[in-house]
């Protein structure tokens, strides 16, 4: 049960407790059990939403920004991410394998507000060897979703 349901929470983390019972064949009150211990091992680590800020009104920036650093000995890159995700501006940072070794995300107001993140707070951190910048400028898919549809031909077909 528990990878089943792990594995619909990721794709719909509102879906109703009953319903969810309904799909797993179990009670309810399993589910609601079941949810509390996955939360409480650490496994369920937050519930988001995710919402296409291109078709709001707010202005917002989202960069991915490749960082290069020097790990520390015993702490490998541990220290470095952590300090690095502290900042309120981070939205995540992932450890990758290839030319760099961080790959962080941000959100700001402005491709400026990002670019001055980078430059006084990432690129001024002592462990910090290089970072180069990617804004994303469009999302077509994110975490499953897919953000844009594809044009469709709504007109009437005229046959002679």
């Amino acid at each position: 049960m528990r990878e089943e349901l792990l594995a619909i929470v990721e794709r719909n983390s509102r879906i109703d407790l009953k319903e969810l019972a309904v799909i797993l064949g179990v009670e309810e009150i399993d589910v609601v059990n079941e949810l509390a211990a996955l939360e409480s091992e650490g496994i369920i680590c937050g519930y988001h939403t995710m919402i296409d800020w291109e078709k709001t009104s707010i202005e917002k920036v989202s960069a991915l920004i490749e960082v290069r650093v020097t790990p520390q000995r015993g702490q490998g890159f541990d220290n470095i991410a952590e300090r690095i995700y502290k900042y309120p501006e981070v939205t995540s940072v992932y450890l990758i394998s290839g030319g760099y070794d961080l790959l962080v995300t941000l959100e700001g107001k402005s491709l400026k507000q990002i670019s001055g993140f980078v430059s006084d707070k990432l690129s001024t951190l002592d462990s910090v060897l290089s970072t180069a910048t990617h804004f994303i400028l469009k999302k077509y898919k994110d975490h499953g979703t897919i953000l844009t549809k594809k044009y469709e031909d709504t007109r009437e077909k005229v046959t002679p």
